[in-house]
Parts: structure tokens; C-alpha cells; sequence
């Protein structure tokens, strides 16, 4: 069977032709595999995350509520194993996933998405890293990591709802790269193209699954339309 992660066959996620995009923010022959997950009700959800009026708690809720869809699709060709069981009436054979991902949300805006991932994948362990924006040269400050020694033949799932610059993530998959992962995916809940083309350039073998893939970023390297700082937006400003 497929390792986590690892397509078996076209999931039900949108593949988007990035070049058609924002060409000029791509290189190479082999962009970043990526998934937009246009299901209606993750639509729903990002329209309550976009919406300037929507409070810190429903903005959590809602972000909880897309989380669980995006790794819904994410998970879906997952390598399975059968699991012997006996229900009320008779035997039967069950499944479970044979390598359950280690989740590793990136701090603090991906604290809002770890909760409901693991709900839906209990078996799974949990690593982090912690990444602050400087807000005056918008480059990703690195304060924490808390992650397996090894992680060779071990899937990740990374949780993070924002892939701007792309700062944050590539740091954080060089730490998991130099722990020896190498099926890494990306959930974000909306991406960036030059954010996308940072992942390409450092990391093009990782999956990446996305509500949506934006235009740009502005002169502040917020992402437009965007749904502006999801770490204020969940908990309030720092």
C-alpha cells in the first residue's frame, strides 16, 4: 500500500495548474504537489474566516471546522491495515491507519488546528515548533522546537492556516528534513504563490492542501485577500 500521504489515485482535491497562477513566481519542472479543497463547506468556513466582523471565538470555531475537512482530504489514500474485530452479531475484519502522521502545528496560529487534527487522528503524536514574525523585515523568527529525534519513515502533517512568505514553513520542514522525514504534508488554510514558491524551491517533494490559493501578498507580506493575522484573529493581538 501507499505510505501516508502518498496518492493512489486522484482525490477528490482540486490539483491547480500554479503556473496559470502566478507565473512569474515559479521555477523548475516539478512544482509543489498542491490541493485546493473546494468543498462547499470548507467554502463556508473560509468565508466566516475571511469576514473582518467574525469574533475571536467563531474564528476559532470556524478554523476548527475547516481543519477537519482539509484533513479529511489529506488522509485519504492513507496505507491502511486490517484489524481483526467482532461486532454484536459476528466477526469482521475493521481498518486502521498503519503509520498514523505525527502532527506538528507551527506556533501560535497553528495551535487553532492541531486540536481537531488529532481528534480525527487520535492515534497520532504531537511535535512543535514555535516561528515569530518580525514585523519589521517580515522574516520568520524561530523560538521553539519540540520534536522526535528521528523521524525517518515517519509521516508528518504540518498545520499552520497561513503560507505567506513562506518563511515560517520552510524553516520548519528543514527541521523535520534534517530529522530524516521525508513524507511531509502541508495543511494550510490559504496559501500564497510566493509562498507556494518558497516550498518549491526548498521542499518539492512536500503535498500542500489549501481552501484556496490567494493572489499575493501586499507591501506588508500579508497575504490579499487573505484573512489577515490568524494568531490575533484566534487569541487576540500579541
Amino acid at each position: 500500500m501507499a505510505g501516508f500521504g502518498t496518492p493512489t489515485a486522484p482525490t477528490r482535491a482540486r490539483q491547480r495548474d500554479l503556473n496559470q497562477t502566478k507565473p512569474d513566481c515559479y521555477i523548475g519542472s516539478n512544482p509543489v504537489d498542491v490541493r485546493v479543497v473546494d468543498h462547499p463547506l470548507a467554502l463556508a468556513r473560509l468565508t466566516t474566516l475571511r469576514d473582518e466582523r467574525t469574533d475571536n471565538a467563531a474564528f476559532r470555531a470556524a478554523l476548527r471546522e475547516l481543519t477537519l475537512v482539509l484533513v479529511y482530504e489529506a488522509i485519504r489514500d492513507a496505507a491502511c491495515e486490517a484489524v481483526p474485530i467482532r461486532t454484536p452479531i459476528a466477526e469482521t475484519i475493521g481498518s486502521r491507519l498503519a503509520k498514523p502522521p505525527l502532527l506538528v502545528p507551527v506556533l501560535r496560529a497553528g495551535l487553532g488546528m492541531v486540536y481537531e487534527a488529532n481528534a480525527a487522528i487520535p492515534e497520532s503524536r504531537v511535535g512543535f515548533v514555535g516561528v515569530a514574525r518580525d514585523e519589521e523585515t517580515h522574516q520568520a523568527v524561530p523560538y521553539l522546537e519540540s520534536l522526535p529525534d528521528d523521524l525517518t519513515a515517519q509521516p508528518v502533517m504540518v498545520l499552520d492556516p497561513m503560507l505567506a512568505t513562506g518563511g515560517s514553513m520552510t524553516h520548519t520542514i528543514g527541521l523535520l528534513q534534517r530529522r530524516g522525514a521525508t513524507d511531509i504534508t502541508v495543511l494550510c488554510v490559504v496559501a500564497a504563490p510566493e509562498g507556494i514558491a518558497a516550498l518549491e524551491k526548498t521542499a518539492p517533494t512536500v503535498r500542500l492542501f489549501t481552501a484556496a490559493i490567494d493572489d499575493g501578498l501586499n507591501e506588508d507580506a500579508y497575504i490579499v485577500p487573505g484573512l489577515g493575522d490568524a494568531g490575533d484573529r484566534q487569541f487576540g493581538p500579541r
